[in-house]
């Protein structure tokens, strides 16, 4: 417990008061955010507001799983140090991205399937270390490692855990379109993992993840409970900084990469509702666009189309927020729900 409340702790403090470090420097260099044009045009006076606040987000949420392994709280496992090194690669993606945004001037960075191949290299990087050196569960897992079971193999868990990583860092991206409600989101999700690891320590004869894996993923989750958090005391709107795709991407790969190593695989969409109820409001218009040219939505993705219905920002945050927390309570109630069904594994 000591670990987690260290992880927490650093997370939030070092990204608190790392922020408006981050904030002058940008602001010195005059590195702002390019607003779309096309997008509400209540936007268009956050332009120039600094971006890349990711590089606390990543490097709060890190520092803190890293001090809570000092002295004798924690020790570092294989599965901690490769989801940390997963989770900064997808964030250094975002930073190419946000760095060629802002050099540009304009909302553009990567191409499309420049970024995507990038967190495809990241993904197949991690689902191969994942089942040859860490020794990953190859089953479909739901609550826990057999549960439905089945058997994917390899190659068919590596595809999963792929598919995992691309959609989970898009949604994220997605998601980040007002000020705080990507990180305010995370940091629900963060906290049902927190809580997944934890039980999965306490009752290690029911799950496939032995001391000290589950403990140390726990306290990765309970690093950017603290990160995200202390993000959000710049990020709150009015933000005086957005994560950008260093945040959105590192914050999307973190989600991602607990989700599989707790073997929760399909707890994932649910764990992240509101980033599928985003990525899926993208879908829908695209699709339906190209289709029938016709909107589904005034504007996607759909936290777009509540303001232009009329809703304040603030007002799409916070019941956006408790739509995050209320799938994430779900997820956790039938984590728990499936413990007090079956007991342990026999």
């Amino acid at each position: 417990m000591s670990a987690l409340l260290v992880a927490g702790a650093v997370g939030l403090l070092s990204t608190m008061l790392g922020t408006p470090l981050l904030i002058g420097s940008l602001r010195i260099r005059g590195i702002g955010q390019h607003v779309r044009e096309d997008g509400p045009s209540g936007h268009l006076q956050k332009a120039g507001t600094p971006t890349m606040g990711g590089i606390t987000i990543i490097g709060g949420g890190c520092l803190g799983y890293l001090l809570a392994h000092a002295g004798r709280l924690e020790i570092f496992t294989a599965r901690g140090i490769v989801a940390v090194v997963t989770i900064c690669l997808a964030a250094f993606v975002g930073f190419v991205d946000d760095y060629l945004k802002v050099s540009r001037r304009r909302s553009l960075g990567l191409n499309a399937r420049g970024k995507a191949a990038a967190l495809l290299v990241i993904g197949v990087g991690f689902a191969v270390v994942a089942i040859k050196v860490l020794g990953v569960s190859t089953r479909l897992s739901f609550v826990r490692f057999d549960s439905p079971g089945w058997q994917l193999g390899a190659i068919g868990w590596a595809v999963l855990a792929v598919l995992a990583i691309l959609g989970t860092t898009n949604a994220v991206n997605l998601t980040d379109g007002l000020d705080g409600l990507a990180a305010g989101s995370s940091g629900f999700a963060f906290m049902g993992f927190t809580v997944i690891g934890w039980f999965q320590l306490r009752h290690i004869e029911v799950y496939h993840n032995p001391y000290p894996a589950s403990l140390d993923e726990a306290v990765l989750a309970a690093a950017f409970i603290g990160a995200c958090a202390g993000f959000l005391w710049w990020n709150a709107a009015p933000a005086r900084i957005f994560m950008g795709d260093t945040g959105s991407l590192g914050l999307g790969a973190a989600i991602a990469v607990l989700a599989l190593l707790e073997n929760v695989d399909l707890l994932l969409p649910i764990v992240g509702g509101l980033f599928v109820l985003e990525a899926l409001s993208v879908i829908l218009q695209v699709g339906s666009f190209r289709l029938f040219h016709r909107r589904v939505f005034r504007m996607a993705p759909i936290h777009h189309h509540f303001e232009l219905l009329g809703w304040p920002e603030t007002t799409v945050i916070i019941r956006f927020w408790i739509l995050a927390a209320a799938f994430t309570s779900l997820a956790v109630g039938a984590f728990y729900a499936d413990y007090l069904a079956h007991g342990p594994v026999r």
